[in-house]
């Protein structure tokens, strides 16, 4: 046997608890006045007064009564077949009333049964369909598909149950993203790591080798010589960065002052033909790994000035951010090169992702990873030809040092 929807077994409890206690009341009512009516009615008294009262009626003319005794005999004659007409006609009424009040029941009882039908199936269409909608959303939900927009109408703790599950969600299909990426890195960072292990390895004998040729080989073989040193020395950059990226940050976790950081940063990455305008608030500091994140500030500003050129300016800014309870401290990299396409610039922190001849495309793919690490994010913004702007975030910690401001400067910034 089939088993019933939830929606018609709620239907039949609401139709059953205002049905059954009104089919109860209605027949005990329609019983009581099946018994009550007759006796109430009074008829067989009233026979028994009439018969009696007529024999006395009878025996008091026999007497021959004074004409005012005749008179109120004929008086108490009439009052009593008026009294048994009426006792007659109640009790034929009363005879025949509990059968129009029981039909009179029944029909109350079935509209009664109409409405209380309707009422119940409107109130399980409120309560069903929120839960059929809920139920097909957590269906949904386990399976990564979208929610739908439109919703079913219902009670409002069914609009917060909703917003709940939406939130929730988000939460999960985010979660359910940032396991994919990690998981999708994770395998970028290995395959990066195996091939910087295969390039390492013939990358030393073959630079040795090249030393030695160099001082040995006739001059028509020079310039070969050259290239091979040039192609040497960029397969090791090569296999340092996917070195780099094949790990996560390493090294000891301490207090980082970030004028320093900054200033080492530029000072390694930005030549001396190029602008640089430098700006940290006074009182900064952070705790992560000083080296990874001089890398990764360092890789912000090769690009920078790989993409503004010798005549360009970069500008470099470190400023406290965040909520008391939150604080953070916000670096800034920017530069007046010629921007970012649009179409181009969400990929740019992809690993292998390059839009210059001969990168590896792991520089800002290493930056991302770096300030993932220390618990910070990235973000870039960037306009055809007004340059763009790489913004990193990282937790604070309690201010120590001095910081410094310096304007355009034509040599790498140190910190006064």
């Amino acid at each position: 046997m089939a088993r019933l929807s939830f929606r018609s077994r709620l239907l039949a409890i609401l139709a059953l608890f205002a049905v059954v206690p009104a089919l109860l009341i209605t027949l005990a009512w329609g019983g009581a006045m099946t018994r009550v009516l007759p006796m109430m009615a009074g008829k067989a008294a009233w026979d028994t007064v009439a018969a009696t009262g007529e024999r006395a009626i009878a025996a008091a003319r026999r007497h021959a009564p004074t004409p005012d005794e005749a008179g109120a005999i004929a008086a108490h004659e009439r009052a009593l077949a008026t009294a048994a007409m009426r006792s007659q006609q109640f009790g034929l009424i009363a005879d025949r009333a509990p059968l129009a009040m029981v039909a009179a029941s029944l029909i109350l009882l079935a509209l009664l049964a109409f409405v209380a039908t309707r009422l119940a199936g409107h109130l399980s269409r409120q309560m069903t369909r929120p839960l059929d909608e809920v139920v097909a959303w957590a269906d949904r939900i386990g399976h990564g598909e979208p929610l739908p927009q439109a919703e079913a109408h219902g009670a409002p703790e069914f609009d917060l149950l909703r917003s709940g599950m939406r939130r929730m969600a988000g939460d999960i299909e985010a979660g359910r993203r940032a396991g994919l990426e990690a998981e999708r890195l994770k395998a970028l960072r290995e395959s990066a790591r195996q091939v910087a292990h295969e390039l390492k390895n013939p990358l030393t004998p073959i630079r040795f080798a090249v030393a030695q040729l160099r001082g040995q080989v006739p001059g028509h073989l020079a310039d070969a010589v050259s290239v091979l040193d040039a192609e040497t020395a960029r397969l090791e950059t090569m296999a340092r960065a996917f070195s780099q990226f094949g790990r996560l940050p390493e090294g000891p976790v301490a207090e980082v002052d970030v004028a320093e950081l900054v200033a080492s940063a530029v000072r390694s990455a930005v030549p001396g033909n190029v602008r640089c305008r430098v700006h940290v608030d006074a009182g900064l500091s952070l705790t992560g790994r000083h080296d990874a994140l001089e890398r990764a500030l360092a890789n912000v500003l090769v690009n920078a000035v790989e993409a503004c050129g010798a005549d360009g300016e970069v500008a470099v800014t470190a400023t406290a951010g965040g909520s008391p309870g939150a604080p953070t401290v916000e670096f800034t990299v920017g530069d007046n090169g010629p921007g970012i396409a649009p179409g181009k610039l969400a990929t740019i922190w992809e690993p292998y992702v390059s839009n210059k001849p001969g990168g590896t495309g792991l520089g800002l793919a290493i930056v991302r990873q770096a300030i993932e690490a220390h618990g910070g994010s990235v973000s870039a913004e960037s306009h055809a030809g007004a340059g763009t702007a790489i913004r990193i975030v990282l937790p604070a910690t309690a201010p120590q040092t001095q910081g410094f401001d310096r304007g355009p400067l034509n040599s790498p910034c140190h910190p006064s």
